[in-house]
């Protein structure tokens, strides 16, 4: 079996393409449970977030999974995949790039803090629904734990930015001193209120919230000292915005050229420039057409993290060195789950065997007294221990070497293990790490 990653992410696809596949939490678990209908997929972890979509999975066999796995993400975003925008990386290149994701190296930002938790909740979730076993739980536990060993030994998040930060930046690079400049926030979540504290940071004179549940805007315009408005009235208090950063979870456009293109003549031409930091887009497109109006998006903000990015190299090269340690240790424990199957239809066999001649020495030893049982049955342990060794060194040793096939051959048929479990199928797998499916 093995282990492999289907996705898009910021490199590989425009905001446009990734909002198709951006999942809520909800979706992901209704398709997880039909994950079953899928034979040739065995485990499965969804990870969805604003910048990426990635289906981690265990299949039988790397290439007759890739359409399988295509038609699941198909189905759950009722979109054609055009495979141009999307990237396909197969056993140790899969567990890289989970290892380079969680320590936010494939991050728009790097550094930035938000996708460690998204690993965390996209594993938590389908361990949950139970799409996850061996494979998976030792892959995203070993991640998770990568994705913290960088954080805490490199200063790779140190002053750490995010999203919101870069909004935040490319407005002051616009406005220069945000002093006197209002703001207008649309959605009070997690996004909204990093952008928040950002903007405070840099002296905002108003903050204006405005969120579909205004009970939730009024708490986090009175924690900055804000304005909060109501969520169908936010048009109004654009007059008086010089900025507009939107990031609500709205599954369509809230802010429409018609509703600009009449706010406009009201503002008695003073420019306004609207943010855009949500997926899929608060703002429809055209509205970077009408006079005085400056739309920036998701995509906009690589120019501004250029800088981040310089900045953090040196940080980013000793976390490289962190994720290539930890993928050559998860790689050597990941080689002996091929191998254990054999091992412990080699080891049950024994056992089977010694527990019944034991058995039917006994019957013959009916004066035996339970210290002289104890020694018998002691001793049959050994000679099966000592007898398993040689043969279990030799598969041990012979793991993801050229001997290892040859190695699994003649156990098989040298102890006929065939004779119970799987029968004598098994195929000549290509050049790649086998996992197995416990």
């Amino acid at each position: 079996m093995q282990l492999v990653v289907l996705g898009l992410n910021h490199k590989t696809a425009s905001v446009d393409v990734r909002e198709c596949f951006t999942f809520s939490e909800d979706k992901i678990k209704t398709a997880l449970n039909h994950l079953h209908e899928y034979e040739e997929i065995s485990e499965c972890v969804l990870l969805s977030t604003c910048n990426r979509t990635e289906m981690y999975a265990v299949v039988d066999d790397a290439e007759d999974g890739f359409p399988v796995m295509q038609q699941f993400l198909q189905r759950i975003s009722e979109s054609i995949l055009d495979m141009e925008d999307f990237f396909f990386y197969v056993e140790e290149d899969c567990i890289e790039h989970l290892f380079r994701v969680s320590a936010s190296l494939d991050s728009l930002i790097i550094g930035e803090g938000q996708i460690l938790s998204q690993v965390k909740k996209a594993y938590s979730v389908a361990r949950d629904v139970g799409t996850t076993s061996t494979v998976l739980n030792t892959l995203f536990n070993r991640a998770i734990a990568v994705g913290k060993k960088v954080r805490s030994e490199t200063r790779i998040a140190h002053s750490a930015v995010s999203v919101s930060y870069a909004a935040v930046e490319l407005a002051k690079n616009v406005f220069g001193n945000l002093s006197a400049s209002n703001v207008l926030l649309l959605g009070a979540g997690q996004m909204g209120e990093l952008t928040a504290k950002h903007l405070v940071g840099n002296g905002v004179k108003t903050v204006i919230v405005s969120n579909r549940k205004y009970e939730r805007a009024v708490e986090l315009a009175e924690q900055f000292r804000g304005v909060a408005v109501p969520f169908e009235s936010f048009m109004k208090s654009a007059v008086d915005a010089d900025i507009i950063i939107t990031s609500t979870g709205a599954p369509h456009y809230v802010i429409r050229a018609w509703d600009v293109a009449h706010l406009m003549p009201k503002r008695q031409g003073r420019p306004i420039i609207i943010i855009d930091i949500a997926v899929p887009r608060d703002v429809e497109p055209e509205v970077s057409a009408i006079a005085g109006v400056r739309l920036y998006n998701i995509d906009d903000l690589e120019a501004v993290v250029e800088s981040n990015v310089r900045l953090r190299e040196q940080e980013a090269e000793l976390a490289e060195e962190i994720i290539k340690k930890e993928l050559e240790e998860l790689m050597i424990k990941f080689r002996y789950l091929s191998l254990r199957p054999v091992m412990a239809r080699l080891t049950d066999k024994a056992e089977k065997i010694r527990q019944r001649e034991l058995k039917r020495a006994l019957t013959k030893l009916p004066d035996i007294t339970a210290d002289e049982r104890k020694a018998v049955e002691n001793m049959s342990k050994m000679i099966i221990r000592k007898m398993l060794r040689d043969p279990m060194v030799c598969i041990n040793e012979g793991a993801c070497t050229h001997k290892e096939q040859f190695y699994l051959d003649a156990i098989l048929d040298l102890f006929k293990l065939d004779t119970i479990g799987e029968g004598r199928h098994r195929e000549k797998k290509k050049n790649y790490y086998r996992y197995a499916g416990q």
